[in-house]
């Protein structure tokens, strides 16, 4: 259950894209993300595995980390790692994790906070459940979306933004059928509190059991919907897709999703990750945590974090909460 809820019948709506005009994007294909597991042993789904570069573009890797229930001990993160000529952004749907960088960035984010980070030039960072959390175990789900950065920005200053649930713009589907939760980027005008260098737009959406949702989408970004839990069809043909499955839309002004009538008890309503992107069409070489535009570039990314260049591991501190 998303931490973030509200009454759609007292949001702002936004408008059915007029069939007239509108023309909604095809379905190009359903596929079904892999389990993996990341940093101590993190289990985690590959959203985008089987989906090109070039169909992702400018998003580059996506992990939906749980839903889990952690027992007592069980609770993990990441160890101290580097990043170069990219954007990471985290989405704790359900749970708390603590983020420290050498740039001075971080905090604790819980329960529909984002924290965005702008590798640029080069990071360090690490992201790890608080000690009372490893202590008392409990719920843990969110989403980690790298989101590349074209080559005049690939060593901009590292930059970390702290974007607190109460600061998503909520807003409700026409019929009041499904909440959005607008991240970055904007859907029919309204528009997200995070600073984007690529020109993107995150939506968060819980559809009600029998919900249509239909939407305006830039003509000139690509479309992805990553279903997080529950099944619903896409598409105007209304193609199946369920928890853990990334549809990815052809070209078009809007798009359709829908929820089952007769949903599961475990999962209630269809939760969708809802991304798009202007495309920066630009070369894409990524080895590990590094993702430039030329194999000479990763070979230097991997000399200057040998050399230190990526800033000093800072002493532990206190994360701040907000």
């Amino acid at each position: 259950m998303p931490a973030v809820t509200a009454d759609t019948l007292t949001l702002p709506r936004v408008p059915v894209p007029d069939r007239t005009t509108a023309t909604q994007r095809p379905v190009r294909s359903v596929t079904t993300a892999p389990v993996g597991f990341e940093g101590d042993g993190f289990p985690v789904r590959r959203g985008f595995a089987g989906v090109s570069l070039t169909d992702l573009d400018p998003f580059v890797h996506m992990d939906q980390m749980g839903e889990i229930d952690w027992a007592p001990g069980e609770p993990q993160g990441t160890p101290w790692h580097p990043h170069r000529g990219f954007e990471t952004v985290t989405y704790i749907i359900d749970g708390t994790i603590e983020h420290n960088d050498s740039h001075g960035g971080g905090g604790t984010i819980t329960n529909g906070d984002t924290q965005w980070m702008t590798a640029g030039s080069g990071i360090l960072h690490i992201e790890k459940p608080p000690e009372q959390l490893v202590v008392s175990g409990g719920i843990f789900h969110g989403v980690q979306l790298w989101v590349n950065l074209p080559r005049v920005s690939k060593f901009v200053t590292p930059r970390y933004q702290d974007i607190r649930a109460r600061q998503a713009r909520l807003v409700s589907s026409a019929d009041g059928g499904a909440l959005l939760r607008v991240i970055a980027g904007d859907v029919a005008g309204y528009t997200g509190p995070g600073t984007t260098h690529t020109p993107i737009t995150v939506v968060h959406a819980t559809v009600n059991p029998g919900a249509r949702l239909e939407l305006p989408w830039r003509a000139d970004f690509n479309s992805l919907a990553y279903v997080l839990s529950g099944s619903g069809t896409v598409g105007t043909a209304a193609q199946p897709i369920n928890e853990g499955q990334l549809a990815l839309f052809g070209t078009g002004d809007a798009l359709t999703l829908a929820a089952r009538r007769s949903p599961s008890a475990r999962e209630p309503q269809l939760e969708v990750l809802l991304l798009g992107g202007r495309p920066i069409r630009e070369p894409v070489v990524q080895s590990g945590p590094f993702v430039m535009n030329t194999r000479e570039e990763i070979v230097q990314a991997y000399e200057d974090y040998q050399a230190g260049r990526f800033g000093n591991i800072p002493t532990e501190r206190v994360p701040h909460s907000g």
